[in-house]
């Protein structure tokens, strides 16, 4: 009705009171505590890594915390489907990683693609957009970041499917060129497609207003395109 209404087909009586929008306007997480003694390792000395899909269980308080608490764009709720890793060394977090739905509109992921714009909106469910990567700030592990991307892809599918009943075959992530080089996803074999335009998808003026992103993504499956160009 609000719509006729600015379209000028009908007079709404004035508004009494505007209620709040609890997805609007949401409170920062619980600032939770925990030990931050440096971990200076290998690899091979964090193992048994134990990784932990941690939406709707008991951690996702603390996953909040800690992307709230460190990460330089903070936590964001996510919309749509979503998953939220916490990985673990001997017990001690030390890396979480958030995945949602894929962006709508992405030139250059489409064209890697190769699909028409009525099967993108068919089976754009088909990719997972990764969010917010962070290497907690007091762990030291050369080449952690990337060996973490390929151990996170290998189950992503499967939990997927078994929280929406369908897998993804297709990853993708935008990198702020301003801040990072894109080091870690290119050590772990991700595709760099190009830079986006700067404009959003809310653009009326064609013109750059934020920074540029390098878009990549990280085929699960060597016929990834078949299945994602299939009407």
């Amino acid at each position: 009705m609000l719509a006729l209404q600015r379209k000028g087909f009908i007079t709404l009586p004035e508004r009494t009171r505007t209620p709040p929008n609890p997805l609007a306007v949401r409170q920062k997480p619980q600032l939770i505590e925990i030990d931050q003694s440096p971990i200076r390792a290998c690899i091979r000395d964090l193992k048994p890594l134990e990784i932990r899909q941690v939406r709707r269980t008991s951690f996702e308080k603390l996953y909040n915390s800690l992307l709230s608490q460190h990460h330089y764009l903070g936590y964001c709720h996510p919309i749509g489907e979503h998953l939220k890793y916490m990985l673990f060394s001997h017990q001690r977090p030390i890396a979480c990683m958030g995945w949602s739905s894929a962006v709508r509109h992405l030139a250059t992921r489409d064209r890697f693609i190769g699909w028409t714009a009525e099967v993108r909106k068919k089976n754009l469910h088909l990719i997972a957009y990764n969010t917010r990567y962070l290497i907690l700030p007091w762990v030291e592990v050369k080449n952690l970041a990337s060996h973490l991307l390929a151990v996170i892809a290998k189950r992503l599918s499967a939990d997927w499917q078994g929280i929406y009943n369908h897998p993804v075959y297709l990853l993708e992530t935008f990198v702020n060129t301003e801040r990072f080089a894109g080091t870690t996803y290119r050590a772990a074999n991700w595709v760099y497609l190009g830079v986006t335009t700067g404009r959003g998808k809310n653009d009326q003026t064609n013109k750059a207003n934020r920074p540029l992103k390098a878009v990549w993504c990280y085929p699960l499956c060597r016929n990834f395109r078949q299945v994602l160009q299939n009407g």
